[in-house]
């Protein structure tokens, strides 16, 4: 997504390159949101620029960062990446940049790394000036943006952090969505928008979406709401998470969960009182280090019941995972124990929540989120 990072990652690389001894004048960096080449420019003369800027006879190290604004960039990256002398590193904030053409030239021969904001570890890391233990710094994280800028700007006051996380998500619907996709009715786009953030970690359909928003008389169809949806996990907004069913080992094809990449936008559009929702920004923060670790990940379904997350590692192992508030109500206890319980294997199974004390129930490891997420 915009602003979670790409940029000042390939910067630090690129001066990581030159620390190992490699030539300044083999390293290039392109900014493609700034006007760095004239405007009559086409992707064949920005090519011509960058390789007469090349040593033919040794490695160079190419950044471009968010090429999609060069008409036929594909054919750019594609040019330079055939390139033997040439080592090519690339952002894109959208989908759309690794579909069609682009896909089709670089098939097989690219490793995607994904970027999302900050995660708890590096949200303390960031602190520097601070008195605060790791569960006071958790009640930050827990109810603030986790943008790298925006953490940045905490110390400079409310105003001015969401004014920076305004500006991020405007930025997004504007250039990523609205002038992309051609959206005509905005309002209808951001109250879907709204509607989305609200149902963070509930099951929904378009269908059901359309219905609600319909009877609070805003007309949209299911097929609208549909495309709205897609347009935002496209742009990196939020992340679609399909359910699985455990007994019959199979990925089920309607009633998704979505998840949104940074909670600082939840509580810009809606407000102080979506605080009472904790256990689903609880929820969406597992997910998001559950995806930073790098597994695959869904909605467990087993008979009647449901594990929040089933997740599976490069190894091809499953592990369970529970996510609530506190255990320290038996009736809740029971609620989290009881899908877990009735999963017949071996693989791992675990209970997430912000209480202090833990221990093992039953063969299931109850951990508290904070060591959790500063777990290595």
């Amino acid at each position: 997504m915009r602003r979670s990072g790409k940029s000042t990652l390939l910067e630090i690389f690129a001066r990581q390159i030159v620390s190992l001894g490699i030539s300044e004048n083999r390293v290039q960096q392109y900014n493609f949101e700034k006007s760095i080449f004239p405007k009559e420019y086409t992707w064949l003369d920005i090519y011509k620029d960058i390789l007469s800027k090349t040593d033919k006879k040794n490695k160079n190290y190419i950044f471009l960062d968010e090429p999609q604004q060069i008409p036929e960039f594909e054919r750019l990256l594609d040019a330079l990446f055939v390139e033997e002398f040439i080592d090519l590193y690339v952002t894109g904030s959208n989908a759309y940049f690794l579909s069609g053409d682009l896909a089709t030239l670089l098939s097989g021969r690219y490793i995607t790394i994904h970027i999302l904001p900050f995660s708890f570890e590096e949200y303390i890391e960031s602190q520097t000036n601070t008195t605060l233990d790791k569960y006071e710094l958790f009640n930050n994280y827990l109810y603030e943006t986790s943008l790298p800028q925006g953490v940045l700007l905490r110390n400079q006051g409310a105003s001015i952090q969401n004014m920076y996380i305004q500006d991020v998500y405007n930025t997004i619907v504007e250039k990523d969505i609205k002038q992309r996709y051609n959206i005509q009715n905005i309002r209808n786009f951001d109250n879907l928008s709204k509607f989305l953030m609200g149902a963070i970690g509930s099951v929904v359909s378009p269908n059901n979406i359309s219905k609600t928003m319909k009877q609070d008389h805003q007309d949209i169809h299911h097929n609208t709401v549909e495309k709205y949806i897609e347009y935002l996990v496209n742009s990196y907004v939020f992340y679609q998470v399909n359910r699985f069913d455990i007994k019959r080992k199979q990925q089920l094809a309607t009633q998704e969960k979505y998840y949104l990449v940074d909670i600082g936008f939840r509580n810009l559009k809606l407000g102080k009182f979506q605080y009472q929702d904790v256990g689903h920004i609880l929820e969406n923060i597992v997910y998001l280090e559950l995806n930073r670790r790098g597994y695959q990940i869904w909605i467990g379904k087993i008979g009647e019941y449901e594990v929040d997350f089933i997740v599976k590692n490069a190894l091809n192992r499953f592990e369970y995972y529970q996510v609530t508030w506190s255990m320290s109500d038996p009736k809740t206890a029971e609620r989290e124990i009881r899908p877990l319980k009735s999963i017949n294997d071996n693989y791992p199974k675990c209970i997430i929540s912000t209480d202090i004390i833990t221990a093992e129930i039953e063969g299931i490891n109850h951990i508290n989120i904070v060591d959790w997420l500063l777990k290595k």
